[in-house]
């Protein structure tokens, strides 16, 4: 196992305190956090998706980080524990579960969160009931196939503490008169770790994101094949693939785009690394996170911000709790309002200028400096409390 602090884990023993019939654990900070991924996220540098990006930025003193093992080293500054390959005939799945309940019982942690996989915070608590667990849920719950329903939803929330993103999931999380305890911790931004923004910024319209339908990058193109034969000093580019890393796949709709990015007159770069993602928005004029999927939060779009360019974005899911009054709206399946609002920054610079500061005002709310001590006082109240989940109170 990488990282060799991750030694010396216990679980709580029940007889010592643990919320029923006694006293709650004493526990003296910080505590033993095992935070476990989902088993496509790979931690480490050039592999790293969006919530592997995440729980890197928001570790904490103590916190051992669990996942497949990454096809590359993985990050040094933080203890990575790959999940341990079991040979039961399961499905993919139910291996990766049964791994992450034998590492969770030799490192008898104080506290496991699980990010994104209902499947696997129940079956932990099957296991392990006296054991505090954080399920964080980054995506709509009511499109998991585990949690559905209402009364799968007011099931888990019984034996996890649920954790959302955004209030927009918490919403969903909530509908059909599902009566729950679930708290709310946006995704943080270590704006500290931000690359200067150019003081002088490229004439430059940025899309960085999944190379996907879901995403309105084909809205994107086909708005910049109109607007940049108005803006000749202008340039479009896209950073990103498929999916994340270095061995994404050609699929039909990357093929289909890249025919029309060149006819545009849109530079397409490929995947990149995410410190080159970030410099990018750091010298780029406008960043467009177009998405036609309703994101659960929008981090492209809380990124753009904190590097100071002007946004454009949709009003899908999350993401107007992210960009708030600092950004300009668009619909991506209405494309002359797409149209509309980046030739409204291309041709303004006092406007750009504008919607850059407020972006990076607005920026300041989601910095990992203070979600990380939310994120420390949920995990130590949820240790005091165990396991009653519901007198967490709201975040």
């Amino acid at each position: 196992m990488a990282g060799s602090r991750a030694a010396g884990m216990s679980v709580r023993n029940p007889q010592q305190g643990n919320g029923v019939g006694g006293s709650p654990a004493a526990f003296t900070p910080p505590l033993r956090v095992l935070t476990v991924l989902p088993p496509r996220e790979s931690f480490a540098p050039d592999e790293a998706g969006a919530i592997a990006l995440l729980v890197h930025r928001m570790a904490g003193a103590g916190e051992v980080v669990a996942g497949s093992s990454p096809a590359t080293s993985p990050y040094d500054d933080v203890p990575f524990a790959p999940v341990p390959p079991v040979l039961f005939p399961f499905s993919h799945a139910g291996r990766y579960r049964a791994g992450v309940v034998r590492l969770v019982r030799r490192l008898r942690p104080d506290l496991v969160e699980v990010h994104n996989r209902p499947d696997l915070a129940w079956a932990i608590s099957q296991r392990f009931p006296y054991l505090p667990l954080v399920l964080v849920l980054h995506n709509d719950p009511r499109s998991m196939r585990l949690i559905k329903t209402a009364r799968k939803r007011m099931l888990l929330a019984r034996r996890v503490a649920v954790v959302v993103v955004s209030e927009w999931l918490r919403n969903r999380f909530l509908e059909q008169g599902v009566q729950a305890q679930v708290s709310v911790l946006p995704n943080g931004l270590d704006l500290a770790a931000l690359p200067a923004p150019a003081p002088v910024r490229d004439n430059l319209v940025l899309f960085a994101g999944r190379v996907v339908a879901d995403k309105g990058v084909d809205a994107f193109v086909q708005a910049c094949a109109t607007l940049l034969p108005r803006y000749p000093t202008w340039r479009a580019q896209i950073i990103g693939a498929d999916r994340f890393g270095c061995m994404s796949p050609q699929t039909e709709f990357l093929s289909r785009i890249q025919a029309q990015a060149q006819a545009a007159g849109v530079q397409m770069l490929g995947y990149q690394p995410h410190a080159q993602v970030l410099q990018a928005m750091s010298h780029a004029a406008i960043v467009a996170v177009p998405s036609r999927w309703a994101e659960p939060f929008g981090m492209a779009a809380l990124e753009a911000m904190g590097c100071g360019a002007a946004l454009v974005t949709s009003r899908k899911g999350g993401l107007p709790d992210v960009a708030g009054q600092a950004a300009l709206y668009a619909n991506p399946d209405d494309l002359p309002s797409v149209v509309e609002a980046l030739d409204r920054l291309m041709s303004d610079t006092e406007l750009r200028s504008r919607m850059g500061q407020a972006g990076r005002v607005r920026a300041q709310m989601f910095d990992s400096a203070v979600l990380r001590t939310r994120r420390h006082n949920l995990h130590a109240r949820l240790a005091q409390v165990w396991p009653d989940t519901g007198a967490l109170g709201q975040l």
